[in-house]
């Protein structure tokens, strides 16, 4: 396998077979970057196997597939980590090598060691055609708002800050508040580096918004309303949530109203994040008061469709539909098909790197979930998925804080705070 030199830590090279690797590990390489997704041809030898060959060669290995016209910002990021991660020289390898270079092209242009015109005459000097990456930085130049994504490991859920570029307005959507289940430790580092993020780019924010009432982890939406001063939303129907867990608590004090939030949205309400216009659509179906943000081309979906190679989100929560949910990701796919859609989840199906972003296009085209079936077919299939699923395990200690805005239990007389668990409750 004859592999191109970029420079002194990096080669690109084409699809390589099982006997490659070993050369790789005698030519002084260190590790692989495999860019292809598995399946775009018979014979292609697929993650599992090169996952393999590295590991007999004695080399490092990353799987980061993308699609040339579907490559996103977390795909660039993931590849330069695992650069950054590498102990020597790496070969990174597509079909022929272009998805690989384009990959390090675009971080290079968004970290600013190359101009954006000078990615394709880089691309040529090297014996590549990258007029995909020239397409992707001309699109990106003119998108708003600007979308930037902080990946929380434990829960696999993403969190997002959209601004606005004209005004450097933004709204913070789904933060997460840190919290160890075995040692009932909390913490805010998470939400610290939103603040962080926020600080650095001059950001003021406007809003803080949740999707729905989370099941898997700590809202932060409180402790970032007290350090910014934002007003905090979620969708109307929180209050049925409320009305529902207030039972399965035995809460009898617990409002359920809504006055924990300083608004909450209803089904085509409108709202401003700078000069950005942003609506509400009702997103039944996981929960019973899921939302998705629509503001400018970019949709916050949360735990409704995922990235097309995972699928969709599980309704067999208290209060969960899968045909609330088939409803729900109809409206999402009516959107305009270069809609960007943004999920709240990602579970790095095949061990490939996060990825948190698609568009209705490539969800109507891929998504297995949703790609040539029908409503009875969605919902035979989301049942017998979601029987074989655990329930997440931090739901009992989550929903207590999430209903109630974030906060967490008021101290007790001697000064701690406790959860309260209910038994045999599900």
């Amino acid at each position: 396998m004859t592999s191109v030199k970029v420079n002194e830590l990096l080669s690109v090279a084409g699809q390589p077979d099982a006997a490659a690797f070993a050369a790789f590990a005698a030519d002084g390489f260190a590790a692989v970057i495999n860019a292809r997704p598995d399946g775009e041809e018979p014979g292609q030898p697929g993650n599992t196997a090169e996952k393999a060959s590295a590991a007999a060669a004695g080399l490092a290995y990353s799987f980061v597939p993308v699609k040339g016209t579907e490559i996103t910002e977390a795909d660039i990021r993931a590849f330069q980590a695992a650069m950054a991660e590498a102990k020597g020289p790496v070969v990174a390898h597509c079909k022929s090598g272009t998805r690989a270079l384009t990959l390090h092209a675009l971080g290079e242009v968004l970290d600013g060691r190359m101009k954006p015109g000078d990615v394709e005459a880089f691309g040529q000097n090297l014996g590549f055609d990258l007029a995909g990456a020239r397409r992707f930085l001309e699109k990106r130049a003119g998108q708003a708002p600007h979308v930037k994504a902080f990946f929380e490991p434990r829960t696999c859920s993403v969190q997002y800050v959209v601004s606005d570029p004209a005004t450097k307005r933004c709204a913070i959507i789904d933060p997460v508040l840190d919290f160890d289940e075995m040692s009932g430790a909390t913490a805010t580092a998470n939400a610290d580096a939103i603040l962080a993020h926020i600080e650095s780019e001059g950001l003021t924010v406007e809003w803080i918004l949740d999707t729905h009432p989370h099941a898997d982890h700590f809202s932060a939406a409180h402790y970032l309303h007290e350090k910014t001063g934002a007003p905090t939303a979620i969708g109307i129907h929180v209050t049925d949530v409320q009305k529902l867990w207030k039972e399965i608590y035995n809460w009898p004090a617990l409002k359920t109203d809504g006055s924990q939030w300083d608004r909450l949205f209803a089904d085509g309400d409108t709202f401003e994040i700078g000069a950005l216009k942003a609506r509400v659509m009702f997103s039944p179906g996981h929960t019973l008061a899921s939302i998705t943000y629509v503001i400018g081309d970019a949709a916050f979906v949360h735990d409704t469709v995922f990235t097309p190679d995972s699928g969709t989100a599980r309704t067999d929560f208290p209060g969960g539909s899968a045909a609330a949910l088939w409803q729900s990701i109809q409206a999402i796919l009516s959107l305009p098909e270069e809609t960007r859609l943004f999920s709240g989840h990602d579970y790095q199906p095949g061990g490939r790197h996060p990825r948190w972003e698609s568009t209705v296009a490539a969800q109507k085209r891929a998504n297995p979930h949703i790609a040539g079936i029908d409503e009875a077919a969605f919902v035979a299939l989301r049942q017998a998925r979601d029987r074989t699923l655990p329930k997440p395990k931090l739901m009992l200690h989550a929903l207590q804080v999430n209903i109630r805005g974030g906060r967490l239990p008021d101290p007790e007389e001697n000064g701690r705070r406790y959860l309260k668990i209910p038994l045999d409750a599900l």
